[in-house]
């Protein structure tokens, strides 16, 4: 209960609320050309999972992909929250295989010493531009295999807390069809923050189950493994409505299996607009 408290005051912030505003008329200006597409199908997304699916982006259609979450961790009396108010991702696809990408994070993190807030900044995380290319299609047991790699500017971060080098990740993406209502996809790869020389290897597996062609879940596992700390192990599940094959909604939960998270709440909606 008290962690709902602490979210909908967070939710009374003025400004990350106009940004919301913006996302939502946005997409109501959208939503009448993101009609269903038979021929193309249901839209594939690389939300509200950690996991990134092998398949980029049909050529000519622009994909966004956005949502909210909050967070929370606990440790010797000292509290952080994050509520990240909009976690935008745009998918384009330029090629038959290949996609680019543009995102970024508005974010408020606070830091509460034995109640009482130390610290509070609200900053856009680095902007993310990168790709996704399709290597294989599935065939048999062989997996569909994707590749997509990003770089992290620093440039949009307030002064205070801007970091001074750019950050790069990169992931080797595979999915399975496991029956016509399951599907298995993991990642694995590796990320070195802005300001972190050491690589941080990455992983994540999600099992995906359909419940009928409206109404999907999803269950994960995913983590980092630093060269110069302790591996993070973390999970969560989570649904999936599809309005129409343009237009997705999501819900999430989950939560660390080490230390580093004590819950994850995110909530977000996916949109596809046609060539036409």
């Amino acid at each position: 209960m008290k962690t709902l408290q602490i979210l909908f005051t967070s939710m009374k912030l003025i400004k990350p609320l106009k940004i919301l505003t913006f996302t939502f008329s946005l997409v109501g200006a959208t939503f009448t050309f993101a009609q269903e597409d038979s021929a193309l199908g249901a839209l594939i997304t690389d939300r509200p999972d950690a996991t990134e699916s092998s398949t980029a982006m049909p050529k000519g259609f622009l994909q966004i992909e956005t949502g909210t979450f909050y967070e929370s961790f606990e440790e010797n009396n000292i509290k952080t929250e994050d509520f990240t108010y909009n976690t935008m991702l745009m998918r384009y696809g330029l090629l038959d295989n290949l996609e680019l990408r543009l995102g970024y994070n508005y974010t408020n993190s606070k830091t509460r010493f034995n109640g009482n807030e130390i610290e509070s900044v609200t900053s856009f995380s680095p902007l993310l531009i990168g790709f996704k290319t399709s290597i294989n299609e599935e065939k048999g047991i062989m997996p569909e295999i994707g590749f997509l790699g990003h770089l992290y500017l620093p440039f949009s971060v307030n002064k205070e807390i801007r970091p001074k080098n750019t950050g790069v990740d990169f992931r080797f993406a595979f999915s399975h069809t496991l029956s016509e209502k399951s599907s298995l996809s993991y990642n694995l790869g590796a990320a070195w923050e802005n300001d972190n020389a050491q690589a941080a290897y990455l992983y994540s597996v999600s099992y995906g189950y359909s419940f009928n062609n409206k109404i999907g879940a999803y269950i994960e596992f995913y983590g980092d493994l630093p060269e110069n700390n302790k591996a993070n192990h973390l999970w969560d599940t989570g649904l999936t409505y599809l309005i129409s094959n343009n237009f997705q909604l999501d819900a999430t939960i989950g939560s660390s299996l080490t230390k580093g998270q004590d819950i994850l709440i995110s909530a977000g909606f996916s949109f596809r607009i046609p060539k036409s």
